[in-house]
């Protein structure tokens, strides 16, 4: 399979569940958490060079185990949650600069990891990250209806027994599942765009939850046809590429929004 095919692949992937996913990042305003969880992943590619590990599984591990420490930071009374996300984000991606530099010897490039290198997935990263996607597409269709209600009705659903926290607590390992898998396409400092801005452009042109989600998954895999297809014919980076057209699709998006109004 050619190389334009694989990062064809495993873009469309993530793209198609970071759009629903990041819908959730959007209504519940944890932007921070996944810039956070974005950044900590640098540190499981140091632990993937030192260990000499397949990189996708070791930075899907090092993401899970960071959402445990992440709410312990949050749930601190004398630390502003945003304060606490922003401690633990800039601090992780210092370490995970460091831990990479140290686990490769100081000779590798981290651009890479900064901004993704899609181009540059083999088959088995493809195969990896399509795994993954179908783990977190197939877990947030089960639970689409209840993460909804808990999102927009918070206290009926805790009146109505809905188990809120460990819902609250999945949604944040699926988005650490996502943010992990697609640090490979747009890298560690622009993954967070790739959830957010589709899914706040599909918000201003659809209005319920579910229409929301189909189209961001669309605005999403726009961008990354997209960002493919600059690269190719202009030769630039693929992963910020592909944000440059959603942010694009975006400003459409607000124009149509202020036409409509």
């Amino acid at each position: 399979m050619s190389f334009i095919a694989l990062a064809a692949a495993a873009g469309l992937a993530i793209a198609l569940v970071a759009g629903p996913v990041g819908c959730f990042v959007v209504w519940r305003r944890m932007a921070y958490f996944g810039d956070s969880l974005a950044h900590a992943a640098l540190l499981g590619v140091g632990i993937g060079l030192l260990l000499d590990a397949n990189l996708s599984l070791s930075i899907v591990a090092v993401c899970l185990l960071s959402v445990p420490l992440i709410l312990l930071l949050t749930n601190s009374k004398h630390v502003a949650d945003d304060t606490a996300l922003g401690i633990l984000s800039h601090a992780s991606l210092a370490i995970g600069i460091t831990s990479v530099s140290l686990a490769a010897g100081g000779s590798i490039d981290l651009s890479s990891f900064l901004f993704g290198d899609i181009l540059a997935l083999s088959e088995t990263d493809v195969a990896v990250v399509i795994a993954m996607c179908l783990l977190v597409g197939f877990t947030l269709i089960f639970l689409w209806k209840k993460l909804v209600y808990i999102t927009i009705h918070s206290e009926l659903a805790s009146i109505e027994g809905l188990p809120s926290r460990q819902l609250e607590i999945t949604l944040m390992l699926l988005i650490a599942v996502l943010v992990a898998v697609g640090m490979q396409v747009v890298g560690a400092l622009l993954i967070g765009s790739l959830l957010i801005i589709p899914a706040a452009a599909a918000g201003l042109l659809t209005g319920t939850p579910e229409r929301m989600g189909w189209v961001a998954a669309l605005f999403a895999s726009a961008a990354i046809i997209g960002g493919l297809t600059l690269s190719w014919f202009l030769d630039t980076p693929a992963g910020p590429s592909a944000v440059v057209v959603a942010t694009a699709i975006f400003a459409v998006a607000k124009l149509l929004e202020k036409l409509r109004n």
